[in-house]
């Protein structure tokens, strides 16, 4: 399966708003986990069967429930039964090619974006579709995979002595998407510090070792870029959302500014890596050059000696020289003279 693009082949035909799972099972069943809480309060369970979960849902608490799996489209309708979600977003939820959006409806607010973790064992970003769907005493969210970066956010609530617990349902959705933000900014300073790297070695050593690990790069950061450009449209657009108290706005704005500097960064390191792949050229084109240079010296050097040789070496039988005592050293002498003559000439000109 292509990592920038998810095969559709599977919904070919079907009718908008069909609960077709697009992408790879990474889970074999769905895990559920529901958090409930208010100010001095706190409880985390996990739920066995999805119809169980709404059962534990109460008005006076705040509820976080987190779904990893989302190949069940059963699982999915269920949820969009409950709630009255539209079709068309249980849609977007069970296909992970999503791109990061914002949409609003009359009792809730849907995003989806990229989690993007970056593996330091094999040195790649591996990354899942994040959706969540914000109420106003709940907010859902829905990975492909169980394990996330989110555990942070689930200590602080865990622990209520921060303002998440005081605070409204969207400032968790804020907490949520700029935790992500935070690991899109790490995944790039990593990948930063090996374009460093490889800025001095393609200047100094030139190999094609070098040349794969730019091509590598390059893929890399241009995937980071399509799951991370669109993120800042989001935000502005969450900004206006009437789902979105006044109090958490500034914290959104500050949001923005470091989705703007990830943004900034990645443009910086594309154009830095296609000046690498530049210079990679060019000192190769410098090396051949080089080589081509000394070859044809060579080769101008050998010419006129070949001349002579080739004069000297044909069945003639009547050579003046062959009678003369001295005439095979003088014959050398004459090839020698000739060489460093040249080689005089060509070190004059600064060809050598």
């Amino acid at each position: 399966m292509s990592r920038f693009y998810t095969e559709h082949g599977i919904k070919k035909g079907t009718a908008p708003g069909s609960l077709i799972f697009v992408g790879k099972q990474k889970m074999h069943k769905p895990h559920i986990r529901l958090i409930r809480y208010r100010d001095n309060e706190f409880e985390e369970n996990e739920i066995p069967e999805v119809d169980d979960i709404f059962e534990q849902v109460e008005s006076s608490y705040k509820h976080w429930i987190n779904i990893d799996g989302v190949h069940d489209s059963t699982v999915i309708e269920k949820i969009g039964n409950h709630l009255k979600l539209d079709s068309l977003l249980l849609e977007d939820i069970l296909d992970t090619s999503q791109r990061p959006k914002c949409e609003s409806y009359d009792d809730h607010l849907y995003i989806v974006l990229r989690m993007i973790h970056y593996d330091e064992r094999h040195d790649v970003t591996i990354s899942e579709q994040f959706s969540l769907i914000l109420g106003q005493h709940y907010l859902i969210t829905f990975q492909e995979i169980q394990g996330d970066i989110l555990d942070s956010v689930r200590d602080r609530l865990r622990k209520g002595k921060t303002m998440i617990r005081q605070r409204t349902m969207d400032y968790l959705a804020y907490a949520l998407v700029d935790t992500i933000v935070d690991h899109y900014i790490f995944a790039i300073e990593k990948f930063g510090d090996k374009i460093e790297v490889i800025d001095r070695q393609v200047l100094t050593n030139p190999k094609k070792e070098i040349l794969e690990r730019i091509n590598f790069l390059k893929r890399e950061i241009n995937y980071l870029r399509k799951a991370i450009r669109p993120v800042r449209e989001l935000i502005i657009q969450l900004e206006k959302s009437d789902f979105i108290k006044k109090s958490t706005i500034p914290f959104l704005k500050d949001l923005q500014d470091h989705v703007t500097h990830a943004t900034e960064a990645i443009e910086t390191y594309r154009e830095l890596l296609s000046d690498q792949l530049n210079v990679y050229h060019t000192s190769m084109s410098n090396k051949l050059n080089d080589i081509l240079r000394i070859l044809t010296i060579y080769s101008v050097i050998f010419i006129p000696l070949t001349f002579l040789a080739g004069i000297y070496g044909m069945n003639f039988k009547y050579f003046p020289e062959l009678e003369y005592r001295y005439a095979y050293p003088v014959f050398w002498g004459f090839l020698v003279l000739i060489s460093l003559t040249m080689i005089y000439y060509f070190k004059r000109k600064k060809w050598l």
